[in-house]
């Protein structure tokens, strides 16, 4: 599978972007944006996975304002790490960083047939709120924390939206997570999936304290059917 990374400019520096490309060498692209522990071990079996479905996908470095391409351990110590560095992140520059990643995304000559956006965590919020602001193909954000605080930001998404939650999860309780499902009530490019038993980064493989083998394998066929539907590549599968 190819691979690179570009480096997209800024208003105050660049910063790099890994891409990888599909078998085919085009097809719609994804924004894959990262949660705390950087563009890691996770995100790229993440990005791998939806190549090789036939999309070309980019992970921005979100982080790099504050350590360039870091990359947090799946461990308590390295959750604790990655807490404190994303505790100084700017929420605004990481979306408009995500919006530069989108449009240069959307000019390369190996994209064709849209763009959208996947993410988890922190990246999930990112999405959420960069959906508010560029016009993407889909919209898929995991456990986005920011999104129960920011319902009345969902008037502002055209794009069709699927919203993943964790039923048991401790940092986003179940009583905000239904705060999302009345707000997403009755709108036609809404889709919530609730794992009632699984928690927080229940998708992340890496991270064994969060990972929920079934509720991950159950929740990755809804993603990547919700894909296929509005944002169709020639490999999906």
């Amino acid at each position: 599978m190819r691979t690179r990374t570009d480096q997209v400019a800024a208003h105050d520096g660049s910063f790099d972007v890994r891409l990888w490309f599909p078998e085919t060498g085009t097809g719609p692209g994804i924004l894959l944006v990262q949660e705390i522990y950087g563009v890691g071990p996770y995100i790229e079996k993440v990005a791998l996975d939806l190549a090789a479905r036939g999309y070309v996908v980019a992970a921005p470095d979100l982080f790099w304002r504050l350590h360039p391409n870091w990359q947090g351990e799946h461990t308590p110590e390295g959750t604790a790490a990655a807490i404190e560095l994303a505790g100084g992140f700017d929420f605004a520059q990481g979306v408009a960083d995500c919006a530069l990643t989108a449009a240069h995304l959307g000019e390369l000559p190996e994209v064709a047939g849209g763009v959208g956006t996947v993410g988890f965590c922190l990246g999930g919020s990112v999405g959420y709120l960069l959906a508010t602001r560029v016009e993407l193909t889909a919209v898929l954000s995991f456990y986005g924390s920011a999104v129960p605080d920011s319902t009345g930001l969902m008037d502002g998404i055209t794009a069709p939206l699927l919203l993943v939650f964790g039923g048991s999860d401790p940092y986003i309780g179940r009583d905000r997570v239904a705060v999302v499902e009345r707000a997403a009530e009755g709108r036609p490019n809404v889709v919530m999936h609730v794992e009632e038993k699984a928690g927080h980064a229940f998708h992340n493989s890496e991270a064994p304290m969060f990972h929920h083998p079934e509720a991950a394998a159950r929740t990755w066929e809804v993603a990547t059917a919700f894909l296929s539907e509005h944002l169709p590549a020639t490999l999906s599968r």
